[in-house]
């Protein structure tokens, strides 16, 4: 989670996109937890890899989440954007026993058993158009045989979504390793799935781990999106969104919605599928399919497809906005 996700500024000016709060909850925070429900067994370590530049709150937060889940949480910090493979072997330190490797700006859904028995497990979701994605291609015996990269004809329809379970860290550590060693880089940089392929052909047993629902965080439009369908899932299994003491005059709430504490409606209509992050104030204004973080002050608006930051204060008509923390506009 070195990267700062350009495609998501301004939000990302401020705050790194696995730290963007989805559904009140960051998304890093919602992927271990997910990752932790489909493995089902203890977690020892999970080790952040990110940008030195990211910040002491930003380590002490990330390390909160590990603890939160019962396990130690280590940093590791990727200065140099050299590819997935650098970034993995940044936190060569941790890779013992059986892992799982995770990109940080993805979510998913998942009932699955993980197959502890595999060398290797990669999740997978079945796609429209496979062309914009990496595929795996499966043997009569659902074990993969196959990468490949953004095929431009049909090969297979599951796309790898950046998450992956070894049996053996020291394995992989190994495979990228000899990547390193050798300078095996394509566009400049180290990839995890070239040292996939020579695990393969070596005979390691690699299997699907099919998921039910992939959400992106990569952009604005995407990303509240995905928060739209995250209360959704959250709203059926009968998660409370809505904190106890949210303070309503003549205003109405139309689930699934996220409202965090100390927030304020006046004269207010929010939902479907809004999040509003602790300390925020909705006067005259209605709002939906929407995704504003904590402490912002928004008038007189019409909301519609909305990402509204931190401390922000927001009066005017325009319905489809992306502003930043601390930014005004009246």
């Amino acid at each position: 989670m070195a990267g700062r996700g350009s495609r998501l500024r301004p939000h990302t000016l401020t705050v790194p996109k696995p730290l963007i709060p989805i559904a009140g909850k960051p998304i890093v925070h919602r992927l271990v937890e997910d990752i932790a429900s489909v493995i089902n067994q203890d977690i020892e370590e999970i080790a952040f890899i990110i940008h030195k530049d990211f910040g002491t709150q930003v380590e002490t937060d990330l390390i909160a989440i590990a603890e939160k889940l019962g396990s130690k949480g280590t940093i590791y910090y990727q200065n140099e954007a050299l590819g997935t493979a650098h970034a993995i072997m940044c936190a060569k330190e941790s890779m013992q026993g059986p892992i799982v490797v995770a990109y940080a700006d993805t979510l998913f859904r998942a009932d699955f058993t993980l197959d502890t028995t595999a060398d290797s497990v990669i999740w997978v979701k079945q796609v429209e158009d496979p062309s914009a994605f990496g595929v795996v291609q499966l043997n009569e015996n659902n074990q993969i045989v196959d990468f490949v990269e953004k095929p431009k004809e049909f090969v297979s329809d599951l796309a790898i979504i950046g998450i992956y379970y070894f049996k053996s860290g020291e394995t992989l550590r190994k495979e990228l390793q000899y990547l390193l060693d050798n300078n095996i880089v394509k566009g400049g940089e180290y990839q995890l799935t070239d040292a996939l392929e020579n695990m393969k052909q070596k005979g390691l047993k690699f299997v699907p781990g099919k998921v039910e629902e992939w959400m992106d965080c990569g952009n604005k439009n995407v990303t509240v999106e995905t928060n739209s369908r995250l209360l959704g899932f959250l709203h059926n299994d009968g998660v409370h969104l809505v904190d106890y003491d949210v303070k309503l005059e003549n205003a109405t709430i139309i689930p699934p919605c996220y409202i965090g504490e100390d927030v304020v409606l006046i004269n207010a209509t929010v939902g479907p599928n809004v999040s509003l992050g602790k300390g925020c104030h909705v006067t005259n204004s209605v709002i939906k399919n929407s995704l504003v973080q904590t402490h912002s002050h928004i008038k007189n608006a019409n909301l519609d497809n909305a990402m509204i930051g931190n401390h922000a204060a927001y009066d005017g008509n325009f319905t489809n906005i992306s502003i930043g923390d601390y930014s005004v506009l009246e």
